[in-house]
């Protein structure tokens, strides 16, 4: 499984100066990421997912950078990437991403397959009426009919769902090796948004490409990641196959996250939400992150980080109750709950 690794991952840390102090994005996080799969990474707002892949392609904010550890992208590590030159050999030709606001990523005062068009020549030997011909064609791939037509409109004349489809040609143009989707969904109708799920699924084949799907939504990636990875205050705490971290997850921030599915509310019931507020990551973190918001924490969650304890050959999660010493604490009800309406669904 090594020689299929395509990018990795190694001690990362990533840091930001707000207003004179120092927040603590990204917390010595390590990540194998493998050739033509779909790993999933998910958490709150604020756990760090989009930091940690805008890293990939040198896309972090001004005040941001990165303090130590490894980005190993086809035996280079790009983590040493200094000056935009460097990055745009990576940034749209291996390493490509689709933003969840698509509105924010086209320009308004051109057309559709101007933008297209000027991707495809800028990343590849194609010139005039070949880069309009690979444009309509790309158009065609990511499902918009009367291609043709559509390559002459403005951003204006699509709606969301067409206008995502658009940003994810626009990504693809290049024959990037990875896809980095951030939040593709967010802005969409449910309906909407199995179509563009189907849709990656669809062009991951296609172009032999590796898709990494940032969510806070577990119920969205359900079905199109091979690998979930957990993320909270800036670390990942459980990673595993898609069913193992459904069906089997260990870490009571998992289990929080799969308890919040609005998915298998019930009427007249709350909703559950996730007790206490995120970690804050200006101040140093000593032990388990989760503790304060966790109501089985043990003594040493409050004093030591604990390491990843496996699971599984493909499954790991860091947790102090997974430590043969600790009592066995089982999944609260909730995850019980799921498991037989999935079971049901399935």
């Amino acid at each position: 499984m090594k020689d299929d690794v395509i990018l990795s991952v190694k001690d990362l840390v990533i840091k930001f100066n707000l207003r004179g102090r120092i927040l603590t994005a990204i917390r010595e996080v390590s990540l194998d990421i493998f050739r033509g799969e779909s790993l999933a990474i998910v958490g709150e707002s604020g756990s760090g997912k989009s930091v940690l892949v805008k890293s990939f392609i040198g896309l972090l904010d001004e005040n941001g950078w990165i303090d130590s550890g490894k980005i190993i992208y086809k035996g280079t590590d790009i983590s040493q990437y200094k000056s935009e030159q460097d990055w745009l050999k990576i940034r749209g030709r291996e390493i490509a991403m689709v933003f969840q606001e698509p509105m924010t990523s086209l320009n308004p005062l051109k057309t559709i397959g101007s933008q297209i068009k000027e991707t495809v020549i800028l990343h590849s030997r194609l010139r005039s009426k070949a880069a309009k011909r690979k444009s309509i064609e790309l158009l065609e791939d990511v499902g918009i009919s009367q291609a043709e037509k559509r390559f002459t409109q403005y951003p204006h004349e699509f709606s969301g769902g067409m206008r995502q489809r658009v940003v994810i040609a626009i990504a693809i143009a290049c024959n990037p090796s990875i896809l980095i989707c951030d939040e593709p969904t967010t802005a969409l109708d449910v309906t909407i948004q199995a179509q563009i799920l189907d849709l990656l699924k669809y062009l991951k084949v296609k172009y032999n490409l590796t898709i990494i799907f940032i969510t806070h939504d577990l119920g969205v990636v359900a079905n199109i990641a091979d690998r979930v990875a957990v993320m909270y205050a800036g670390d990942i705490v459980e990673i595993g196959k898609s069913e193992e971290i459904f069906y089997n997850s260990q870490h009571p921030y998992t289990w929080a996250l799969l308890s919040s599915l609005p998915q298998f509310a019930e009427k007249g019931k709350f909703l559950y939400s996730i007790d206490g507020m995120p970690t804050n990551l200006f101040n140093d973190i000593e032990g388990d992150a989760f503790a304060p918001r966790n109501k089985n924490a043990l003594k040493i969650d409050y004093v030591i980080r604990p390491p990843y304890f496996s699971i599984s050959p493909t499954h790991k999660a860091r947790t102090w109750l997974l430590d043969k010493r600790a009592p066995k604490v089982h999944p609260p009800n909730s995850i019980k709950e799921l498991h037989k309406n999935w079971r049901g669904n399935h």
